[in-house]
């Protein structure tokens, strides 16, 4: 009586459930297992819907519902990865910033123009034949009076870079005119201008060929002699300054005791003992004020102007280079200590004859990393070596790249740039192409064609200093006399002329307020708010947890998995069976015989062969009866009693 209930249950079961879940054999069975089995009802009333019309109708409303629940946790997934920027105003000390001052003219004209008076002869030459320039009479008495050992070998710089007169361009076609030999002629090559389009007018510019090609050559065009000029004259200056030692460009610059005559900071006096110096390729002896290697860094008090740092500068006008700074002035840039000062890129002028005065207000800021963006902590996962020695920033990381692949490409390193180890400066005598080199690979990387701006990162911290500039007439018409007195005084022995209003310069840099600003990013979502809104979709558009999507799981990738698995293998299994099957089965026609190795005739073997074959002890004879000997009578076709062979054989 007992197994009466419990049968009719099993067999309403099987009759509502007519497969065994997993153990289904087919996938239609298996879905149709689990819509009748699951929680999400959308799923079970496909199943038990009656009509077909309802049925369309809830299929089609599960599926909207799946639709929305991926479209809504896409969202919410996204949302994940956002951040929130929260901004920040703390009033606290400050660490005072690392100020570097770098005076315009790199080097003292008097001390390097003995590596450059065959430089200069060529640029008056090509001055004269353009405009009918003469040298100023002040400057051929000092060359009279003061001759200047040459250091560097005769070169014609003129014919080295041969700078032509543009009279008419056609696409890549013109017609020139060199300057120093006014020979006419007509060029096809590319034509590059590096200020503006021009297409008519009186035009100068260079023509750069591959030594090694020369029909791969490039025409810079520019739209003003001063500019082309300049551009010539910068592209020698880097070839003779790159053959010149360190420690001598040193001393051919400006020391800190004559650049900087007077310092206060924070009302306490300074002087050059508190400034580190600093190498430009470009600008020559720069000094950094607070720098890191002081030891412990300097700290404001206090906001305002009197709270800073008070600076008086000598230019002195006089030692510039008139083909290459045609400006007179200073160059400063405000950075942390751990920056490296990019003074050509981010510097700022100051004016002589004029009183500066800098307004600084600090702000920190800092990104999430991966994967929240793209940014890199340190560097170290940026495929480029760091050649610049300080903190990793996105234009150390291009720059280095660019240094790196021009090594690569054209066998030598740009004096601009740091050098990297086991490499040496371009200059033409002994890398005769690298000029050309360098504007091709200049070109491919602006072009982002190198793929350093691809592979670069933004930094994930860094400081900003937002500037308020004011500037003023300094010294005054009253003041003039009695300041320049006393700063000749202080100069001392170190000018050997009256000191003038244009030979000095005077700047004020200070923190306007110790107002700290930090923007600081933040997770706008963490991860059990995720999982709660992922559970709210759930349940709002399938009524489901996240049990059932575990269920789904499991039903959909791996019961599925095994249901295909287990098809799969049955049919592998049934063929391999009728395979077999069918090599057992052997065809009359085929079968293999077995060879006597006694045997060795090509024909088969009478009867009397047979006879006389000579018996082989190691051979294998197949075992067949003995000839009935009787057999062989010759019987009659018509005998009425025919022999019974058995009953021969048994007497036998």
């Amino acid at each position: 009586m007992s197994n009466g209930p419990k049968k009719k249950l099993t067999q309403k079961l099987r009759k509502n459930l007519p497969v065994t879940g997993p153990q289904a054999p087919t996938l239609y069975e298996l879905m149709q297992w689990y819509c009748l089995t699951t929680n999400t009802h959308g799923c079970r009333r496909i199943v038990v819907s009656k009509g077909r019309l309802r049925r369309w109708i809830w299929i089609a409303l599960t599926l909207c519902a799946v639709a929305l629940v991926f479209w809504q946790c896409a969202l919410l997934l996204m949302s994940y990865y956002t951040v929130s920027v929260s901004i920040t105003v703390n009033f606290q000390k400050l660490t005072f910033p690392a100020v570097t001052i770098c005076n315009m003219n790199p080097y003292k004209y008097s001390a390097i123009k003995p590596y450059l008076s065959r430089l200069e002869k060529d640029a008056v030459k090509i001055l004269r034949d353009i405009y009918g320039f003469s040298e100023p009479p002040s400057r051929r008495r000092r060359d009279v009076e003061e001759p200047q050992e040459n250091h560097t070998k005769e070169v014609d710089y003129i014919n080295k870079i041969k700078l032509f007169q543009v009279k008419n361009i056609r696409g890549n076609d013109m017609d020139v005119e060199e300057i120093h030999t006014r020979r006419r002629s007509r060029m096809n090559a590319r034509v590059v201008n590096r200020n503006s389009e021009v297409s008519t007018g009186n035009i100068v510019g260079y023509k750069l060929c591959d030594p090694n090609n020369s029909t791969d050559c490039t025409i810079f065009t520019f739209s003003s002699a001063i500019n082309a000029i300049q551009e010539w004259y910068r592209l020698h200056y880097i070839n003779i300054l790159a053959k010149i030692p360190m420690e001598e460009k040193i001393q051919l610059g400006y020391p800190a005791d004559e650049l900087l005559i007077n310092c206060v900071f924070d009302g306490k006096p300074c002087d050059a003992r508190n400034f580190t110096l600093f190498y430009h390729p470009l600008y020559g002896n720069c000094y950094t004020f607070n720098d890191a290697k002081r030891g412990q860094l300097l700290e404001s008090s206090m906001g305002g102007a009197e709270a800073g740092l008070k600076l008086i500068m000598y230019i002195d006008e006089e030692e510039y280079n008139p083909y290459l700074s045609t400006a007179a002035g200073a160059k400063i840039l405000v950075h942390d200590q751990n920056d490296y000062p990019f003074i050509e890129e981010s510097g700022t002028e100051l004016e002589t004859a004029t009183e500066t005065s800098i307004g600084m207000q600090l702000t920190e800021s800092s990104k999430l990393s991966s994967p929240y963006s793209d940014c890199t902590i340190d560097g170290s996962d940026v495929p480029f070596k760091n050649l610049y020695g300080k903190k990793y920033t996105f234009q150390i990381c291009l720059y280095s790249c660019f240094q790196m692949e021009m090594v690569k490409t054209c066998g030598c390193a740009h004096y601009d740039q740091p050098l990297p180890k086991g490499a040496q400066y371009c200059n033409y005598d002994e890398f005769p192409s690298w000029i050309y080199c360098y504007f091709k690979l200049h070109k491919r990387f602006v072009q982002e064609e190198l793929g350093c701006q691809s592979m670069c990162r933004e930094s994930c911290s860094f400081k900003e200093w937002v500037f308020t500039r004011s500037e003023a007439k300094w010294p005054s018409l009253n003041s003039e006399e009695w300041i320049l007195r006393v700063l000749s005084w202080e100069l001392g022995s170190k000018l050997d002329k009256k000191l003038e209003k244009n030979d000095i310069a005077n700047l004020g840099i200070f923190y306007q307020d110790l107002n700290l600003r930090t923007i600081a990013e933040s997770p706008a979502s963490s991860l059990s708010n995720l999982l709660a809104n992922f559970g709210g979709q759930l349940g709002l558009w399938l009524s489901c947890s996240m049990v059932c999507v575990l269920e789904i799981v499991e039903i959909f990738l791996i019961d599925s998995f095994w249901v295909v698995l287990r098809q799969k293998w049955h049919k592998f299994t049934k063929w391999w069976k009728s395979r077999k099957s069918q090599d057992n089965v052997e065809d009359p026609e085929t079968i293999p015989g077995h060879d006597n190795p006694c045997l060795t005739e090509e024909d088969p073997p009478t009867f009397n062969t047979a006879l006389q074959l000579p018996h082989a002890d190691h051979c294998q004879v197949p075992r067949t009866p003995p000839p009935l000997y009787k057999s062989l009578a010759i019987q009659s076709n018509f005998t009425e009693h025919p022999t019974n062979y058995d009953e021969e054989i048994e007497e036998m």
